[in-house]
C-alpha cells in the first residue's frame, strides 16, 4: 500500500522519467480497488499534444569505413528538432550493405580500429565461405557487417537537441568498396 509521502515521491519519479524538467501538471487521483488510499500520478495538460515530424536525409557517397555523420544529420533536421522539448528521434538507414551505430566522436583512430575489427571478423575474397557473390566479393560481407550493427538508432530528444553523451556520435559504417549515397529516414516524436 502506498502512503501519502510515498505518493508524492512516486509522482515526482513519474514526472522526471517522462520529461527532463519538472512540469506542473494537475494531479490525477487513482484509487486501487478495495483501498482507501490512492496514488497520485501526474497527467499532462491537454495542450501538450504529441507531435511527429519525418524527413529523409541523404548522405553523400562515402569510402569504405566508419564515418562520423552527426553534424550532417543534425544540420538537416535542426529546424524540426528544435520544436521538441522531450521526445525520441528514430534513424532508419534504407540500405542492407551499410549500418548505423553510436560510438566515439573524438578520436578517429576508433573508427579506423572498428573497420579493422570488422574486416578481420567477417572474411572476404575468394576464400570466403559465401554463396551470394554475384554483386561482388564485398557484397555478402557487407550484408553480414550491416546485420552486426543494424540499420536503426533511437536517441532521446531533450530541449530541441539530441541527448547523447559527450563522447558519442552517430556513425555511418560503409561496408562496400563502391558505395552509393545513403538515405536515412529520421522520425521525430514527442512534445
Amino acid at each position: 500500500m502506498i502512503k501519502g509521502g510515498q505518493s508524492q515521491r512516486l509522482s515526482e519519479m513519474f514526472s522526471s522519467v517522462f520529461c527532463p524538467s519538472k512540469p506542473s501538471f494537475p494531479p490525477v487521483r487513482i484509487r486501487a480497488q478495495g483501498s482507501r488510499s490512492g496514488v497520485e500520478l501526474q497527467k499532462p495538460p491537454q495542450t501538450m499534444a504529441t507531435k511527429w515530424a519525418q524527413k529523409t536525409v541523404v548522405l553523400p557517397r562515402q569510402k569504405r569505413g566508419c564515418h562520423l555523420v552527426t553534424s550532417k544529420i543534425v544540420k538537416d533536421i535542426e529546424q524540426d528538432l528544435s520544436g521538441f522539448r522531450c521526445g525520441l528521434a528514430h534513424f532508419f538507414l534504407q540500405h542492407t550493405s551499410a549500418s548505423l551505430t553510436i560510438n566515439e566522436n573524438y578520436d578517429s583512430d576508433v573508427r579506423h580500429d572498428m573497420e579493422t575489427f570488422l574486416n578481420r571478423v567477417v572474411p572476404e575474397g575468394r576464400s570466403a565461405p559465401w554463396s551470394h557473390t554475384m554483386e561482388g566479393p564485398d557484397d555478402m560481407p557487407a550484408h553480414v557487417k550491416s546485420s552486426m550493427f543494424g540499420c536503426s538508432l533511437t536517441i532521446p530528444i531533450t530541449d530541441g537537441r539530441l541527448n547523447m553523451g559527450t563522447w558519442q556520435g552517430i556513425w555511418l559504417c560503409e561496408h562496400r568498396d563502391e558505395a552509393t549515397p545513403r538515405r536515412i529516414v529520421v522520425t521525430l516524436n514527442g512534445v
